[in-house]
C-alpha cells in the first residue's frame, strides 16, 4: 500500500519523459535534415575554395596581405607596425578558425542528432509494440536506423573537410606569417616571430 504513491510518482515521471522525448522528434529530425543541407554547402564551398586553390588563389593570404600593405604607413598615434602587423595575423587566424568551426561542429552534432534521431523512434516504436501496431513500429525503427545513418555520415565527412582545411590554414598561416616578418624586416625593425596557428 505504502508502494502506490511511489508508483504513481515514477508512472508520472515516465510519462512526462516520455513526452518530452516525443515533443523532441521532430526537432530532432529537422536538425538532421538541415545538418545535410548544411553539409552540401560546405562541399560546394570546399570545391570552389579547391578550384581557387588549384589556380594559385588563397583568399585568406591575398586578404591578409591587401591589409599589411594598408598599414605599413605608420599614423600618428598609432602602436608600433610590428604590433599593427601582429593584430593582423590573428585576425586571419581568428577568420580561418570560425570557417573551420563551420566544419568542426557536425563532427559532434551530427552522432548526437543521429543518436537522438534513434532512441525516440524506438521508444515510439516499442509504445506500437505494447498496443500491437506493428505497422507503425516498423516504420518508427526505419527511422530510428537512417537517422543514424545520415548523422554518421554527415560526421565523418565533416571530419574529412575538417581535416584538409585545417591544413590549407596552416599552410596560409605560415605564409601570412612570413609575409609580416618580411615587412618587418624591410622596415629596418627587429625579427619579432609573428605567432600563426590554427
Amino acid at each position: 500500500m505504502f508502494n502506490l504513491p511511489t508508483d504513481a510518482a515514477v508512472h508520472s515521471i515516465e510519462t512526462l519523459l516520455y513526452s518530452i522525448s516525443t515533443i523532441l522528434y521532430l526537432p530532432v529530425l529537422l536538425g538532421i535534415a538541415a545538418l545535410v543541407l548544411h553539409m552540401l554547402v560546405c562541399f560546394g564551398t570546399f570545391g570552389a575554395e579547391w578550384l581557387e586553390r588549384r589556380r594559385g588563389v588563397r583568399v585568406l593570404v591575398a586578404t591578409a596581405k591587401q591589409e599589411m600593405a594598408a598599414v605599413l604607413t605608420a599614423q600618428e598615434g598609432e602602436p608600433g607596425l610590428d604590433a599593427r602587423l601582429e593584430r593582423l595575423v590573428q585576425r586571419a587566424d581568428a577568420n580561418g578558425v570560425r570557417r573551420l568551426d563551420a566544419v568542426r561542429f557536425v563532427v559532434r552534432v551530427g552522432p548526437a542528432l543521429g543518436l537522438m534521431g534513434t532512441l525516440i523512434p524506438m521508444g515510439i516504436s516499442l509504445a506500437g509494440l505494447a498496443q500491437g501496431n506493428l505497422p507503425k513500429m516498423a516504420e518508427s525503427m526505419t527511422t530510428a536506423f537512417t537517422a543514424t545513418v545520415v548523422g554518421l555520415a554527415c560526421s565523418v565527412s565533416a571530419y574529412v573537410l575538417s581535416l584538409v582545411r585545417e591544413h590549407w590554414l596552416r599552410t596560409d598561416l605560415t605564409e601570412i606569417a612570413y609575409v609580416a616578418e618580411s615587412h618587418l624586416a624591410a622596415q629596418d625593425h627587429k625579427p619579432h616571430l609573428v605567432r600563426a596557428g590554427a
